[in-house]
């Protein structure tokens, strides 16, 4: 926005107001290492609304859209009228990633069970999972406004398509802070055949202050890139670069007024913190050998199932938000080892043992009670068979207007499937969840109200569900 002489905006700006008050803010900053809660300007952080349910958030994202109809959704009229012409009404005026022409109906080549006492309905390939049918809650009623992978997943994380905006985990960061002052609030990490299509603005802070975005853990090599000393640096020699840089950052910031500073400072701090806390986080093979059979894991390697004990070990000490990203739940039925019946029961064999141990562990240990835990992508698939270029391989293009999220602890009902779909899984037809009902419900559990978390960018306030979002009170228990 332009200013003019005489805007009388200037007056009020976070940035002049940092000018004013210039060393004596940035050095009461310092006193405290830069507390995170200071930056939080326009929010009590640290402070919920109400009472919270959840402390933690463990949020599974499986890239690529999974498809809910051969997992979470069952149909018996798409196994009747396999491979019939899809009726006209369906398709009018809708527009496919790739599907050209009438498309033909397509069961699943998978079998369903009812599982626990509840009678959760889900595919076989999953049994890990379900164990847990008692402990999880299913959303078969999920919609998207995007149907290509970047903007669905940024929407998906960000309540918006468009990069620029903040994620959840850096809202919530931004609102609540963390537990553990030597580790990031939002931590990050990543396992299957590619990163995510909307890549790092997935998890950036958007116009939050940079302290907020996701910090990226590998489960392989350096745990955090560019924290360790380089060789020759001992500590004393870091410690004392840091706090010569510190007071170079901190006489900038009395010339410049800029807040961003503070972030960097910050930045400085917690990595020199993290030399400290991050090795012996990461370090996995000091767990008992029950539980890396639990969960498939191989110290030292880059797995998903290493992210899940991670995850766990994350939470136990108090870090606010942990996302795991998996690529490769994309299956078009384009070309070999990419179709359903090939690559769906690979995927899962590769989530659902690590995804059952984290339950087990985060349920034993009590954890689960004020954890909560996501799964699911950034769309669904079709209830027709793409057949790209005359492909005969089965596999289903991408599909936003009804799929399936499943979520357990910290304060969600156990054992209930909410949402339904039409006969072929096509449309949603009772108790629609947008993504914007999502968070705004894993807000209310953190305690925060979705309308008053703000951050006030280019002259209004901002919030994660934007002008939108209703809890989805069918599922708070």
């Amino acid at each position: 926005m332009n200013k003019g002489p005489d805007d009388s905006t200037h007056d009020i700006t976070r940035r002049h107001f940092f000018r004013q008050t210039g060393f004596g803010i940035g050095a009461l900053a310092l006193s405290s290492l830069i507390d995170e809660k200071l930056l939080a300007a326009g929010a009590e952080a640290g402070k919920p609304h109400f009472a919270p349910k959840a402390k933690n958030i463990i949020y599974l994202f499986m890239a690529g859209g999974p498809s809910q109809l051969d997992m979470f959704d069952y149909k018996p009229a798409l196994n009747k009228y396999d491979g019939q012409p899809i009726p006209e009404e369906f398709i009018k005026g809708e527009r496919f990633a790739f599907i050209q022409g009438t498309p033909k109906l397509m069961g699943t080549p998978f079998e369903f069970k009812r599982y626990g006492k509840s009678g959760q309905e889900m595919c076989n390939l999953v049994p890990h999972l379900a164990r847990h049918a008692d402990d999880i809650a299913i959303i078969r009623s999920m919609k998207t406004t995007q149907f290509n992978h970047a903007p669905a997943q940024i929407f998906m994380n960000t309540g918006h398509q468009i990069v620029g905006r903040p994620s959840m985990g850096s809202w919530l960061s931004y609102g609540l802070g963390s537990e553990n002052r030597d580790l990031p609030a939002f931590v990050v990490l990543l396992s299957g055949e590619n990163n995510p299509d909307g890549g790092k603005s997935c998890w950036g802070s958007g116009f939050l202050p940079t302290v907020y975005q996701g910090v990226e853990f590998r489960s392989k090599g350096d745990p955090v890139l560019y924290v360790s000393n380089p060789d020759g640096v001992s500590d004393e020699v870091r410690r004392n670069s840091l706090d010569a840089i510190r007071d170079l950052n901190l006489a900038n910031r009395q010339a410049t007024g800029d807040p961003e500073i503070d972030t960097r400072i910050a930045a400085y701090e917690m990595a020199y913190r993290m030399q400290t806390s991050v090795p012996e986080l990461t370090d996995i093979s000091r767990e008992p050998r029950r539980i890396h059979e639990a969960y498939g894991t191989r110290p030292g390697q880059a797995s998903f199932a290493n992210n899940c004990l991670l995850a766990r070990r994350l939470v136990e000490r108090g870090v606010r938000f942990v996302q795991l990203y998996h690529w490769g739940w994309d299956m078009h039925g384009n070309g070999v080892g990419v179709d359903i019946p090939t690559k769906l029961p690979r995927m899962c064999r590769e989530i659902d043992r690590p995804i059952g141990a984290l339950l087990d562990d985060l349920k034993q240990s009590g954890l689960l009670d004020e954890t909560i835990v996501i799964w699911g992508g950034e769309f669904g698939r079709t209830p027709v068979n793409e057949a790209r270029s005359g492909s005969k391989l089965l596999g289903r293009d991408h599909h936003p207007r009804a799929f399936a999220y499943w979520v357990a602890g910290g304060g969600f009902k156990t054992g209930v499937t909410i949402g339904q779909t039409d006969d072929i899984g096509y449309n949603v037809v009772e108790d629609p969840v947008e993504v914007h009902d999502l968070h705004a419900t894993v807000l209310r559990l953190m305690g925060i109200e979705h309308t008053k978390l703000t951050y006030k960018f280019q002259g209004r306030d901002f919030r994660l569900t934007d002008v939108h979002g209703n809890v989805i009170n069918k599922l708070i228990g």
